[in-house]
Order: structure tokens, then sequence, then C-alpha cells
């Protein structure tokens, strides 16, 4: 199992409504906010073993531009695109098989902020584009990081 998981959310896209919810795409500042948060990974020393991605544009999208500064190519995953779990979580995270790496994964709200809740009992608000990062400890883990997209262009 991966010691650290990572998600990230989406960046921002276009407004609900300009396509159908699983087409629509990043926005420029989007695209910006996707390329910020890898750059600051890899800035970090952050480069996980995998990355997972929603099937949906915006967050393949991200992903896409996330893993340019990681020297990664994204994997999509379906369960990503909506009702993603802890559970779902866990099982991404175990196989890496390795054990002592990271996983990256690119999803959505309110999933994320529901995962961090339910793997580490912290309540927060995921911005788009933002990150968190998990310590994990068996089915348990540890907030260790909450990134905002401004934090993440700082950092990159």
């Amino acid at each position: 199992m991966a010691q650290q998981l990572w998600l990230l959310r989406h960046g921002e896209a276009e407004p609900h409504g300009a396509r159908e919810d699983h087409a629509r795409a990043l926005t420029e500042r989007g695209v910006e906010q996707a390329r910020s948060a890898g750059a600051a990974l890899a800035a970090l020393g952050i480069v996980p073993e995998v990355v997972y991605t929603s099937p949906k544009v915006r967050a393949v999208q991200t992903a896409e531009h996330a893993c340019e500064a990681l020297g990664l190519t994204p994997v999509e995953h379906a369960a990503l695109a909506s009702g993603f779990d802890a559970a779902e979580a866990l099982t991404l995270a175990a196989g890496d098989e390795d054990g002592d790496g990271r996983v990256l994964v690119v999803g959505h709200e309110p999933d994320f902020s529901q995962v961090v809740h339910d793997l580490t009992g912290a309540r927060i608000d995921m911005k788009k584009g933002g990150i968190a990062g998990i310590r994990l400890d068996g089915a348990r883990g540890e907030l260790i990081v909450l990134l905002r997209p401004r934090e993440l262009r700082a950092i990159s």
C-alpha cells in the first residue's frame, strides 16, 4: 500500500450548462492551476508512482497538465467520475505494490472532502486546483497538507 495518498481537485472548468457535464473543459485559469499543481509537487520532490484520474474531461486535462512536470502519464479510473469514496481510495493506494510510494488521484468535489474526512477526521474545503496530502496507516490516515491554488503557484 502507498504510504501517501495525494488528492488533486480538477482546475476551474467551463460553467455548468456550457456543455454536458462529462465534457466540460478547463478554462485558461484551470490549465494554469493544473500546471502549477504539477510544478509544485515536483518542486517539493513529491513524485507519485501512479496518477489516476476521473474520465471527465476537466479532470483528464488537469491530470495531463499536472503530469507534464512530473514526467508521468495519468490512468483513467471510472470510479473517480462520481461517488469516489474512502474504500476506493484505499484500493487505489493498495495498488502501489512496493508499499513505500505515493499515489496521486485527480477528481471532484464533494467526493474528495468526504474521503479526507473519512480517512483523517479532518473537515476541509478543497478549492478547484487544490491538493490534499494524506499519510496512510492501514485504513486510517493523517492529513499532512492542504494547499490552495495560490500556494501551489507560489511553490511552483
